[in-house]
């Protein structure tokens, strides 16, 4: 049985490896993917932005929204009072000041903005740029970028699933930080139903039920018509693959995958890009592999759906599950699994062990404090 730690750093993980997979070709057709890497187009890790397995802004952010989360749990616990989305604004603003300088400043807040292989600039959303950038912070009242409902809400969005609530609260939590950026009810929307669908899974349940779920979830909503549609397209693309299209106990054919996902959009759209990372999901549901690379080879945002792709299968299987030569080859790998057990220290109330870095020698206040 898997623990609660082997789900969050297969989470993460998997998220990363997703994101870097993709990094490369993002901005590729299918067609010039294949050209370049082969008729089932990329089949393993390959060089982008001068770094071999890079992560992206993708992995860039899911890290400081976890970040954001215990470090709004410090604060709650140690103040008495919190405003979570606040918390996260301010954790997006460290992440915007990596984008702006090449490494980490002299003084900084917190650990992980003080980590050099964060300060790479790959080519962040232009939504999350700006809505970082205004001089308010976006409210459900007020959100930045009304008419924006890029992926940016999704890729950052799997920790709020991490936190051992109910599907409802992680919904509620991401729906309210994905304002933040992206103010159009699709992409905030799109963001609350993956967060749905991670805690979910977290408990047990597979992709398809945890999807199945936010769809019956996303339907509710009087703005959910498009998140709804494109999850219900995304079900029904996996339902249509047969058991001949599989073969004898093997995943369905890179081409037969790629078809399909070209169908259901390219990404570029929170919807869209949820919707893609569910099908490879469910359709590659016990092979991580299969499902990553069937979620990058595509004419569209290849690196954010792989990274939501790969959280979900990485929390459904776990950290064991996911091709090990591709987590030694990741860029961060090591940062990526700190931030998953630290949060799982916050969450599970062991943070305040002695020592638990290995000779660093900063309180946990001083790591992450509550501000």
């Amino acid at each position: 049985m898997l623990s609660y730690r082997d789900r969050v750093r297969g989470c993460l993980l998997g998220g990363a490896v997703g994101d870097a997979l993709g990094a490369g070709i993002e901005f590729l057709s299918l067609g010039e993917i294949r050209r370049a890497h082969g008729p089932d187009g990329v089949t393993g890790l390959t060089e982008a932005y001068g770094v071999f397995a890079p992560i992206t802004d993708d992995t860039q952010m899911t890290l400081f929204t976890a970040e954001g989360l215990i470090r709004a749990s410090v604060r709650g616990r140690s103040r008495g009072i919190c405003h979570p989305p606040t918390v996260l604004w301010q954790a997006y603003q460290r992440w915007l000041v990596t984008q702006r300088m090449s490494g980490p400043p002299a003084e900084v807040s917190g650990w992980l903005a003080a980590q050099p292989v964060l300060y790479a600039r790959r080519a962040p959303g232009n939504a999350c740029l700006s809505g970082l950038a205004a001089p308010k912070m976006g409210t459900s009242e007020s959100p930045a970028n009304p008419d924006s409902k890029g992926c940016g809400t999704v890729m950052r969005s799997a920790p709020f699933g991490l936190l051992r609530r109910e599907p409802e609260d992680a919904w509620s939590l991401a729906v309210e930080c994905a304002v933040l950026t992206h103010g159009h009810p699709s992409g905030y929307l799109a963001a609350g139903a993956f967060a749905w669908i991670v805690a979910e899974v977290l408990e047990g349940a597979s992709v398809l039920a945890a999807a199945m779920s936010a769809l019956r979830r996303a339907e509710d909503e009087p703005q959910g018509h498009e998140v709804a549609r494109a999850l219900r397209a995304a079900l029904g693309a996996a339902g249509e693959i047969t058991a001949d299209d599989r073969g004898a106990g093997r995943p369905a054919k890179p081409a037969l995958m790629a078809e399909r996902v070209e169908t259901l959009g390219a990404g570029w759209v929170a919807e869209e890009a949820l919707a893609i990372a569910v099908f490879c999901a469910v359709t590659a549901a016990d092979d991580p592999r299969a499902a990553l690379l069937a979620a990058v080879n595509h004419s569209g945002d290849s690196d954010s759906t792989g990274a939501i792709c790969g959280n979900l299968v990485g929390a459904a299987l776990g950290e064991d599950a996911l091709p090990v030569g591709w987590l030694d080859e990741l860029e961060g790998y090591g940062l990526v699994r700190e931030v998953a057990d630290d949060l799982v220290r916050e969450v599970t109330g062991s943070a305040e062990v002695a020592d638990p870095w290995g000779g660093v020698t900063s309180t946990w206040a001083e790591r992450y404090p509550g501000a």
